[in-house]
């Protein structure tokens, strides 16, 4: 009984909220304030413009102070002596470095810096170590990732990848005469068709369902899978899309996104043509990236757009700073031809309107930083059992895929899948084990030491055990 105290003890302690002090009430400061909140977390916020945090204290149950976050009395007001952890998300690479230098000199606590700047992102190892941060992020390298991956299976609508780049979750849209449509889960599996895959997730007229193998197919489902990365190719190709990897593409912008992914695309040899309207920031780009073809112009001229190709290019992507400006390239790029288009997005608050107007694959780094940081802080409160590795909203937040790394026995490891009383609407759909990615069935088991992707509508998952009922 002593040691069952003991062991409940250590659970309750890793398992409560956290104090944590966010530096900069910017998009993704707010993104993270309402998340962080949601999960129970105590937050405290820093910002030099009253109004920012006036607005954000009053809309969520948080405290604030307007000051500078490097400051060490603001630091020390905000309670970092105390803290668990501090988030430096201002618009300033340098300011956010320095706020989590002074926390690491005067709390005990861990701190993550959002970090944009190109020059900075090839030394993030060396500022990491000597810095002692937990993470640095740059959300316009992993917006240009997340496009990137978008541009090597073109027919995918989302592509997020786990287990070290090993697997992947796929989401694509059943089209008309779908060799899938009208048939259930069970009828594909009994063909094979759906051999080392697994469905995680159907979107419907704005409903999102994790299905059984009743679950019936139609015409225009937005369906999401896992695979291993060769074996999702496979199964698109055997149910009719396209997996070449597109061999062109045409960028309006000319910022940090747009030289990540233009390097990216460079690299595995597809021609990039980027448009920007800042002369001085074309002469930049052309020495950073001499194999593509930069022109100094207005992208949204729609004359220009046709000059340049628009209607022959294999994929179009709209990255400048305005979002107005990339949702109607994107819905012009649409119109004239058959381009795969991906749209990157700062600001969520009409999200509802955006997904209404078809626009293909749409980039948000806000929550592609928001996801990464609440991985950490998920992991750091987790139990002794297990670690979360990465968090990924799908379906508009309606659901997500949580990756767990196991790291001692609890009562889901050795049993049966089909042993364990699991949570409604809630899917193992991959285990990582031993450099081998399994697509499991019921008479599988969770081993100490595997990587397990977990796809839930219950938001929030901490720690592996939460899987249970």
């Amino acid at each position: 009984m002593k040691e069952w105290r003991i062991e409940m003890a250590k659970k309750s302690l890793t398992r409560r909220g956290l104090k944590i002090i966010v530096v900069g009430c910017g998009k993704v400061g707010e993104t993270l304030t309402d998340q962080l909140t949601r999960e129970g977390h105590e937050v405290t916020l820093i910002d030099k413009d009253p109004t920012k945090v006036h607005d954000l204290t009053n809309m969520y149950d948080v405290m604030g102070i307007v000051g500078t976050g490097a400051s060490y009395s603001v630091q020390m007001e905000a309670g970092i002596e105390s803290a668990d952890l501090l988030i430096a998300v201002t618009e300033s690479d340098e300011l956010n470095l320095l706020c989590c230098t002074v926390a690491k000199r005067v709390g005990d606590c861990s701190a993550i810096a959002r970090v944009r700047t190109p020059e900075y992102s090839e030394e993030i190892p060396y500022l990491r170590e000597k810095l002692g941060l937990a993470l640095i992020i740059n959300p316009e390298q992993a917006a240009a990732n997340e496009a990137a991956r978008l541009l090597y299976l073109p027919t995918a609508l989302e592509v997020h990848s786990f287990a070290h780049g090993q697997a992947e979750i796929v989401k694509f849209k059943l089209a008309e005469n779908n060799t899938m449509n009208q048939k259930s889960i069970a009828d594909l599996g009994r063909t094979g068709l759906l051999d080392r895959i697994v469905i995680c997730g159907v979107e419907r007229d704005g409903e999102m369902t994790i299905p059984a193998g009743d679950f019936i197919f139609e015409e225009g489902d937005m369906v999401s899978f896992v695979a291993a990365q060769h074996d999702a190719k496979n199964f698109m190709r055997r149910i009719g899309l396209p997996t070449n990897q597109v061999r062109d593409t045409m960028i309006v912008g000319g910022g940090k996104a747009a030289y990540y992914l233009a390097k990216c695309l460079l690299d595995v040899g597809i021609e990039v043509k980027m448009i920007e309207r800042n002369r001085a920031r074309c002469e930049e780009l052309a020495v950073m990236l001499p194999d593509a073809i930069i022109i100094n112009s207005d992208g949204t001229d729609t004359e220009l757009l046709k000059e340049e190709g628009i209607e022959h290019v294999e994929s179009f992507v709209s990255l400048t700073g305005i979002d107005e400006e990339n949702v109607l390239l994107t819905l012009h790029a649409r119109n004239v031809s058959d381009a795969k288009v991906v749209t990157k997005i700062n600001r969520s608050n009409f999200k509802t309107v955006i997904n209404e107007l078809d626009l293909g694959s749409v980039v948000y780094p806000r929550h592609i930083t928001s996801e990464t940081i609440i991985a950490y802080v998920r992991a750091k409160r987790a139990s002794l059992n297990s670690n979360v590795e990465t968090v990924y909203n799908l379906f508009d937040s309606r659901a997500e895929a949580v990756e767990f790394l196991v790291k001692e026995e609890c009562e889901v490891t050795g049993k049966p899948l089909m042993e364990l009383k699991l949570k409604k609407d809630l899917l193992v759909s991959c285990i990582f084990r031993n450099g081998e990615i399994i697509m499991p069935s019921g008479n599988d088991c969770i081993m100490v030491g595997d990587a397990v992707l977990i796809v839930t509508t219950h938001t929030g998952l901490g720690d592996l055990q939460d899987i249970l009922a």
